[in-house]
């Protein structure tokens, strides 16, 4: 049995709090199981601590056999354990076996206590000393793991109302001798009942459960809201640069839009070629569907070689190589990226058969990027002339008939020795006062 998608009753919340959007349960869902495998390994440390021990003890002598119940009762506990651990490792714990442990282990662990006065053949006050006892705290601290406090509250009153199952016990399975005392010497050095000293026992595993209940639930507000804006943050690097996003969530003061990254940076714009003519015979659901194959298989390469998508405008790609995430081969990258492309294209179809040709320009220059934007709506892009340059290297492409064209400082930069540049000429650009050198690629 498989654990469902997690409900609101799955994931407590507290009075007020909106229910949590269903990748953000599924986010916490996948925390619990990891953390249901942990505790079950501990189980499985803590029982085979129990049975080392029990091997390493001296066995009682006594001219009857002794009656052994803890072989038994580790073996049992030993076998629920690997059931445990193997389902928690396959992600199928149901929520009801979650309980079922929580009392089993502490009933086993009262049972181990408890088969003590049996083993040594002492009255059953003998087992209200025995210093096994402190694993009961043990047990309730791993429920914390989970970051419920309904599991550890749980395994606090079991342990409790255990504990003074077993005090009763003691104190009534020879009902003409009660063995209770009230002198504190006499019930360390005899097998005497303390009653005060067994209420503070019971006292305190309420007071810890408290405690970590407490703990647990502040605890799990901060992980919900960790939960939520690492989520976020995931969700916030599909629409900006991955390297933005980590910044935007390491920031100690509210985002806003200001201040910019200068840094030489290689621009990468393409298009395609004809697309407008394409598009229009096709609806706009298949339009879509076709750029959104189109800007996947695209977008890979340009990603791998270390480049941030910008903008997708259209049927445009718009990415820069060396910004925001530093480069040291940023112009060498966005050709092979450029190359890579335009294998690609050529080797497959789009949609509904469609072979489509990209034009590609790229331009090394010095360029701002940064946040920009109205005081409620952010975007990064990058700014400067040699931005604008790249887009006109583009439309080059159709004057003189190639489909990658790289300036003058693209080609120095990447190495006229990597690549077969082939030699254009010198234009002016529209909206550029100045000529620039420019250089086809033939991928």
């Amino acid at each position: 049995m498989r654990l469902q998608s997690p409900t609101r009753r799955e994931i407590p919340l507290r009075q007020g709090q909106p229910p949590l959007p269903v990748r953000v349960r599924d986010a916490i869902r996948r925390q619990q199981a990891s953390s249901e495998i942990v505790v079950g390994w501990i189980q499985l440390a803590i029982v085979v601590t129990f049975s080392i021990l029990y091997a390493l003890s001296p066995k009682p002598y006594t001219a009857e056999p002794v009656l052994a119940p803890e072989p038994w009762v580790l073996g049992a506990y030993l076998l629920f354990t690997l059931v445990r651990v193997v389902l928690a490792h396959r992600r199928a714990l149901p929520a009801w076996l979650l309980y079922v442990s929580v009392v089993l282990d502490m009933l086993l662990l009262l049972a181990l206590i408890w088969s003590i006065h049996v083993k040594y053949g002492q009255p059953a006050s003998f087992y209200l000393k025995v210093p096994t006892l402190l694993y009961v705290f043990i047990f309730i601290a791993l429920r914390a793991l989970r970051f419920e406090a309904r599991y550890v509250l749980l395994a606090g009153a079991v342990a409790a109302a255990g504990w003074l199952l077993m005090v009763f016990y003691a104190v009534s399975i020879v009902p003409d001798d009660p063995m209770i005392t009230r002198d504190y010497v006499e019930y360390m050095t005899s097998n005497s009942v303390l009653l005060g000293a067994e209420f503070d026992k019971v006292i305190s595993i309420l007071i810890v459960t408290g405690i970590l209940a407490v703990a647990i639930t502040r605890a799990r507000d901060l992980l919900v809201q960790s939960v939520v804006e690492s989520t976020a943050a995931a969700e916030l690097s599909r629409f900006v640069p991955s390297a933005v996003a980590a910044q935007i969530k390491a920031s100690e003061t509210p985002v806003e839009a200001g201040a910019g990254e200068v840094r030489e940076t290689t621009i990468f714009f393409s298009d395609l070629e004809g697309f407008t003519t394409l598009s229009e015979g096709m609806s706009p659901v298949d339009l879509i569907s076709t750029l959104n194959e189109y800007f996947a298989a695209v977008t890979e390469p340009i990603v791998r070689h270390g480049g941030a998508i910008n903008q997708y405008q259209g049927d445009a790609i718009l990415a820069t190589f060396n910004l925001p995430t530093a480069q040291e081969d940023h112009a060498t990258n966005a050709v092979r990226a450029a190359i890579e492309i335009q294998h690609i294209l050529a080797s497959r179809t789009f949609g509904a058969g469609l072979r489509l040709v990209s034009r590609i320009g790229i331009n090394t220059g010095v360029v701002v990027g940064g946040l920009v934007g109205a005081q409620n709506r952010l975007g990064y892009t990058v700014h400067g002339d040699d931005v604008n340059l790249a887009a006109r290297l583009e439309a080059l492409n159709k004057e003189h008939g190639t489909r990658i064209i790289v300036s003058g400082r693209t080609r120095e930069l990447a190495g006229p020795e990597r690549f077969a540049f082939e030699a254009i000429g010198t234009v002016t650009v529209r909206g550029r006062s100045r000529p620039v050198t420019i250089y086809g690629l033939d991928a």
